[in-house]
């Protein structure tokens, strides 16, 4: 199963990353968001749920995949204009070298938090369709919106979209 979804996976990553302004679309439903909780580089445990009451954009993504790889230096910067304002944004980076986490994020001055789903569990659990897939849970904790492929995180529209849900009921 875990060699199907790779698979799956490294097929989708190819579609490129979506033009400025390109929407985040609704989730069906608003699902609850399955909870978590994996280490970042440094060993340390982050839990989702330890954000409710905040906006938690979670991205799983790889350092093989293409579009994930021209996505995070948006993220950064989205990151930037985001950190201060109640929203929290989470790289989930599935299965991969440690070494090669390490030098990506050093070399793209990633500073938000990046974590590591070593055997796809926490990925496997959430509703994703290839890599980067995105998510954004509202304050009460519920997937409602979704990015399949990648985006440019810091385009003033989704900066907008992302704020506005931070008095969402």
């Amino acid at each position: 199963m875990r060699k199907t979804l790779i698979a799956f996976l490294f097929a989708v990553s190819f579609t490129g990353i979506a033009s400025a302004g390109q929407p985040l679309h609704p989730v069906p439903g608003t699902p609850a968001a399955p909870d978590f909780a994996l280490p970042d580089l440094d060993g340390k445990d982050w839990r989702l749920s330890a954000f409710k009451g905040r906006v938690a954009i979670v991205n799983f993504w790889a350092t093989w995949c293409p579009p994930c790889r021209t996505e995070i230096p948006s993220m950064q910067r989205a990151w930037d204009k985001l950190k201060d304002h109640g929203v929290v944004m989470l790289a989930v980076h599935v299965g991969g070298n440690m070494d090669k986490i390490w030098t990506f994020v050093g070399d793209h001055g990633v500073r938000f938090p990046v974590l590591v789903d070593k055997d796809s569990r926490v990925a496997n659990a959430w509703p994703m369709k290839g890599l980067p897939s995105t998510f954004v849970v509202d304050p009460q904790g519920r997937i409602v919106l979704q990015a399949i492929g990648g985006r440019e995180w810091d385009d003033p529209e989704i900066l907008k979209t992302l704020l506005d849900l931070r008095s969402a009921k």
